[in-house]
């Protein structure tokens, strides 16, 4: 699907050569399918025979002037004028006489300030519906939006109402009233986009107004394993940046078959690599926002990362293929059907679980209260169970579902001379590993009952100190089976490279946070 270039969102499950931001859209000056919309007797701007003559049937036109004249006054730049609350510095006359004098701004107290944001926009209507980002028209953090502006290509300004908006999606509506009939374009089918076809966007970068840029498809269906439910997205290299967000991006037909939404990016500017809403994702959305419809989506109750070339060698498994389960909600849909942790899904719905098809992309689309087959890697065994989607929580409610224990926080973990010399070092994993005390767990702040063994020292070169296993870590599995002994974490290993494998995956619990798989590279 949170990343706004300052309001990145990161995209942790995937690994780069060098560190990406992928970046939403937005500008801001301090902050930084179907055709049923309702419509006057105007005929859209990418409808009617003079787009066929503008552009060939073998690619792109010699220039794009002709598309762009044509398309360009339906798109349209959003601004927002918000409230946003800031952190105050301390009153430098604090404790004195004159401490009152200033507007009360001591003592770190919070003050409002006003701040901007900008974007992009276009017109699907005559009668003035508009679509952008949501994360366009919404305040960050404790801000609040105080007033939306729409203008137009001539510089006209129009006060706009917002008629709905969805967070999964990024997606919002406007409306706007002209006391005019205005130029609108509609979507089409973002599922005839091939990889290499020219593509135009239109937009709002960094404040500049009206911009074109032009390049083409470079993937279709690509996902940023953010793990969203609407992460899938059309992929190109034409230019956009900052303040395009919510823009168009049209094919060589005049339709819109993306919204810009995201970057990747080093440097917080465009490095051709920019992310659309498909069409066919947006459309029918847009249609359930503008008729007020309640937007509901499909949900298990986990949380998935993709499976990565280390937990597929860890588990001995297919590369590249499904979903691995790190935690499953408690009581949640997914747990009643009998899903674990430690799960591979493959198949849900009889559909294949892909990088293109993820398992949230598949479950969002899926109604509510449909019962469903999941089909699972367990133990290296495949089987399959039943499970009843869930209606999706919204994006606020989804993290406490997930919250680590407030209670876990004890005393820091010490580590008296008796217990490094109790330990025992797994050379093949670069880990010193002691058993669980009852005294040890309660100094980790472990939850009662807690079993494993705790590592006490971590060579920097292994797999296991790149990966960020720390001093204080507990292991409670290691190749699917319960350790509470060093002999049964060296058991382990024996097993994994006696099945040729060359990485064993563990279940880790980090002080004060949730039980995670990690898998290790044996050496």
């Amino acid at each position: 699907m949170t990343a706004e270039m300052e309001e990145s969102k990161d995209v942790k499950p995937v690994r780069y050569a060098y560190g990406l931001t992928t970046a939403l859209l937005i500008g801001g000056a301090t902050a930084s399918l179907v055709t049923g919309y309702p419509a006057g007797a105007q005929v859209a701007q990418n409808e009617g025979s003079e787009i066929s003559r503008m552009v060939p049937r073998a690619g792109a036109p010699a220039s794009f002037a002709d598309l762009t004249a044509q398309l360009q006054p339906a798109v349209v730049n959003i601004s927002t004028r918000q409230k946003v609350q800031v952190q105050g510095g301390a009153n430098p006359f604090a404790g004195t006489p004159f401490e009152g004098l200033f507007g009360g701004r001591g003592g770190g107290t919070p003050q409002t300030r006003e701040a901007q944001s900008l974007g992009s926009g276009f017109i699907v209507s005559a009668d003035g519906y508009v679509v952008t980002n949501n994360h366009v028209i919404t305040a960050e953090g404790k801000g609040q939006v105080e007033s939306i502006t729409v203008t137009m290509p001539d510089g006209t300004e129009y006060p706009a109402k917002l008629v709905g908006k969805d967070a999964a999606s990024d997606l919002a509506v406007l409306k706007i009233d002209a006391g005019k009939s205005l130029p609108f374009v509609k979507f089409g089918d973002s599922r005839k986009a091939r990889v290499g076809d020219w593509v135009i966007a239109i937009g709002n970068p960094f404040g500049l107004g009206g911009t074109v840029t032009s390049g083409i498809i470079s993937s279709v269906y690509r996902s940023t394993q953010s793990g969203g439910a609407y992460d899938r997205y059309l992929q190109t290299d034409a230019a956009i940046n900052r303040g395009n967000s919510g823009g168009p991006m049209f094919d060589m037909n005049g339709q819109v078959i993306g919204i810009n939404n995201a970057i990747f990016s080093p440097t917080g500017g465009s490095v051709g690599i920019g992310f659309a809403i498909p069409a066919e994702t947006a459309a029918p959305l847009v249609q359930k926002l503008i008729r007020g419809e309640a937007i509901e989506r499909g949900y298990l109750g986990v949380r998935i990362q993709p499976v990565t070339e280390d937990i597929a060698d860890s588990l001995g498994i297919e590369h590249n293929k499904g979903e691995f389960i790190q935690l499953v909600e408690p009581d949640g849909p997914a747990a009643r059907a009998g899903l674990k942790a430690g799960d591979v899904v493959v198949k849900v719905d009889n559909k294949e679980v892909t990088r293109d098809q993820t398992l949230s992309y598949i479950v969002a689309n899926i109604a509510p209260g449909a019962r469903i087959p999941v089909e699972v890697i367990r133990n290296g065994k495949r089987q399959t169970l039943s499970a009843t989607v869930a209606k999706r929580p919204s994006e606020e409610d989804l993290s406490p579902s997930f919250d680590t224990n407030p209670e876990q926080d004890g005393d820091a973990f010490n580590n008296p001379p008796q217990q490094q010399e109790n330990g025992v070092v797994e050379k093949s994993l670069g880990l010193t590993v002691t058993p669980l005390t009852p005294q040890i767990a309660r100094q980790l702040g472990a939850a009662e009952g807690t079993r494993g063994v705790v590592i006490v020292a971590v060579d920097p070169n292994s797999d296991a100190g790149q990966k960020g296993l720390q001093r204080g870590f507990i292991i409670l599995q290691a190749g699917g089976r319960p350790v509470t002994t060093q002999a049964e974490l060296a058991a382990a290993i024996a097993a994994a490279k006696a099945e040729g494998r060359t990485a064993l995956l563990v279940r880790v619990q980090p002080r004060g946070q949730q039980a995670t798989f990690v898998p290790l590279r044996l050496r």
